[in-house]
């Protein structure tokens, strides 16, 4: 494993809801001679972060700037067109700096092929330089508590793994090599498929078992003890104070916003459609997430509101009692 002073010069690009606790875990697990230089379109973020963090994180005045001062770094943004115009944008992307030997990173979820076409751009330009997709799931709680998983796009063999698995552990907890290039996506993209799907149904679940007289609490110690124990139920329930830290039960205002899982949903049918993949609940799921992402009262919220989307009870405790 390499050593943590190895890594003296530290870029970040993307301060969203995401990326912003995932610096702070780098700021503060670095070693004190690293030093970080941070860059985002909303310049607040930066100004806080290199507020909270003195003579450890650096503002930086574009993603080329970040190149020019950094021997890795790490990029957070919302789409794929982000993550073009941050490596590729001929004045002030990445490659537009001498990125020889420099080792990337990019964390966010977008197309495979976005991801791979800037891969290969900068195996031709830049060929001693190391471009890597490693996507992370866990939400915003997760990444908050360092609890993410990171979805590497390369294989076990891979001469870089130590260095990735180190700096992904200072943020999260599961690193997995998912086998090669752009393999780390499709698995995160597959994983975002399987989740939407489930809080769908588990939203369903809940509410024709409310409406038919059921507390929720008791549903959700059913579904852990039954064949359809999963993590959604457990740890992120849609239905509002039946797990205390889920982000329903704070208003659905901390999460995983629908507008990215609607984002996610879709990129996802379009890898299952290029690969041949049959997904029967695909399009409900995708119509779903449409409308709750364009529905004024989930827009901007926790992707589990397709619950209250769905016409579930939020004011259950006023009938079942309790705190």
């Amino acid at each position: 494993m390499d050593k943590p002073f190895e890594i003296r010069r530290l870029g970040f690009i993307g301060l969203g809801a995401m990326g912003k606790p995932m610096l702070s875990h780098l700021a503060n697990k670095l070693p004190p001679q690293s030093k970080i230089w941070a860059f985002d379109v909303v310049d607040e973020l930066v100004d806080g972060m290199c507020a909270q963090f003195p003579n450890k994180v650096y503002k930086a005045s574009s993603a080329k700037d970040i190149a020019d001062q950094a021997d890795v770094v790490i990029t957070m943004v919302p789409e794929g067109e982000h993550v073009r115009s941050v490596y590729l944008d001929p004045q002030q992307g990445i490659c537009s700096s001498d990125i020889s030997g420099k080792l990337l990173i990019d964390c966010s979820t977008i197309d495979t092929s976005t991801s791979l076409a800037v891969k290969e751009h900068i195996a031709a330009n830049f060929p001693t330089a190391s471009f890597y997709d490693a996507p992370v799931s866990g939400g915003v709680i997760g990444a908050i508590k360092g609890t993410i998983a990171f979805f590497l796009g390369c294989a076990e063999s891979d001469p870089n793994l130590e260095r990735l698995t180190y700096l992904a552990g200072l943020m999260g907890k599961e690193i997995i090599p998912c086998g090669g290039p752009s393999f780390g996506l499709a698995a995160k993209l597959s994983n975002n498929y399987l989740s939407g799907i489930i809080a769908i149904a588990c939203s369903e679940a809940m509410d024709m078992g409310m409406r038919s007289g059921l507390d929720p609490r008791v549903l959700a110690r059913v579904y852990a003890a039954g064949t359809a124990q999963n993590t959604i139920c457990d740890k992120f329930n849609p239905v509002p104070h039946v797990y205390p830290e889920a982000p329903s039960s704070g208003g659905y205002k901390q999460g995983f916003k629908v507008q990215l899982m609607r984002k996610d949903f879709a990129l996802a049918l379009d890898m299952a459609k290029r690969v041949g993949s049959r997904n029967v609940l695909g399009e409900a799921g995708l119509a779903t997430y449409d409308g709750a992402s364009k529905d004024e009262r989930c827009r901007d919220l926790d992707s589990r509101v397709v619950y209250r989307y769905l016409g579930g009870d939020e004011d259950w405790l006023t009938r079942f009692g309790g705190h």
